[in-house]
């Protein structure tokens, strides 16, 4: 992984686990319907019709976004990049931490977004093998909608939690 988000570690959850990657639970982007593409996913982890993989040889952050978006980011350095992207695609859902007071929340959210969900409790992400990780990610997790039909897909998942129209 030689590119700028070689540290692709989705829901860090602890010092002594820094340089693993943590998978989004299946039933979260499964609830919001099919996505086109998934351009920060993981090898055995696809959760759209096409997933870049860095191991692969694919970078999410240069190339081509198309269509509705799944996006969980890699936290860290390469997480405002990625949500610019987002951003300027204009059509999927991302999720992140309920960080809301950040200036990236605010650049890349608050101001842009068409509505969010606030999901009731933590996640508990899962490791690389699939198996659900033992400790929940450690803080608040929201789905940010750009787009009608994502806001609405966020409105209609059954997701517990508190939908907030942007």
């Amino acid at each position: 992984m030689s590119n700028a988000w070689n540290s692709h570690h989705n829901g860090d959850q602890g010092g002594s686990q820094r340089n693993t990657r943590w998978l989004t639970p299946r039933e979260i982007p499964e609830a919001l319907g099919v996505f086109d593409l998934d351009p920060a996913g993981a090898p055995g982890h696809e959760l759209a019709n096409r997933t870049y993989i860095i191991e692969y040889g694919d970078d999410g952050l240069r190339d081509p976004w198309y269509g509705r978006v799944w996006l969980n980011p890699p936290y860290g350095r390469a997480q405002d990049a990625f949500m610019a992207r987002m951003v300027e695609h204009g059509c999927g859902t991302a999720l992140i931490f309920a960080r809301t007071d950040t200036k990236s929340f605010f650049t890349y959210v608050w101001d842009e977004a068409t509505a969010i969900l606030f999901i009731r409790g933590r996640l508990y992400f899962h490791h690389e093998d699939g198996t659900r990780a033992s400790a929940n990610s450690g803080a608040a997790s929201v789905l940010v909608a750009y787009g009608q039909r994502d806001a609405e897909a966020l409105r209609d998942s059954g997701i517990e939690g508190k939908l907030v129209w942007l």
